[in-house]
């Protein structure tokens, strides 16, 4: 079976390429086609995220365990593409580079049957240009607590004061 598969830059502006690739493939195949479509190096860490389908990231799969140990990470050449992504669980984050951290969404849009005579993985289409430098993460601050509100009451915060 042959995956069609689109994959987005996290930007404001629209930054996107569709790849067919074998289903059989490994994960590590898979992000050789990402960087080659992106025109980056490849030479350096990427990882794939499961994640559900408002995008909140799951379990890594790594490009190399980088751990002192061998841990218990999957690894891209061990894990094939239709281990991961499924009709039933259609998306995936990749980030490549992560002192840069560009950051993908990776989502399938349809199975079809392999052509012959036809070169996988191919890409279908490409559109919007690679900026020259990743974009900014904006990250959103979770303290409900402004730095200039006045801590005169501890009685609201839930704590117990005799803890020790």
């Amino acid at each position: 079976m042959i995956y069609k598969i689109r994959i987005i830059l996290d930007t404001e502006e629209d930054i996107f390429r569709d790849i067919e690739i074998e289903a059989s493939n490994t994960l590590e195949e898979f992000h050789n086609s990402i960087t080659q479509a992106f025109g980056f190096g490849g030479s350096e860490m990427a990882s794939f995220y499961t994640c559900d389908q408002e995008w909140t990231q799951d379990e890594e799969i790594a490009l190399f365990d980088m751990s002192e140990t061998g841990s218990d990470v999957r690894l891209m050449n061990e894990t094939s593409l239709d281990d991961v992504l499924t009709e039933k669980s259609p998306k995936l984050i990749y980030v490549y580079d992560f002192l840069s951290m560009w950051t993908f969404f990776v989502e399938l849009a349809d199975i079809v049957e392999k052509e012959n005579g036809r070169p996988y993985p191919n890409i279908l289409f490409s559109f919007g240009e690679l900026p020259d430098s990743p974009p900014e993460k904006k990250f959103e601050s979770q303290s409900e607590i402004e730095f200039g509100d006045s801590l005169d009451s501890y009685d609201d915060l839930d704590f117990d004061e005799n803890w020790n």
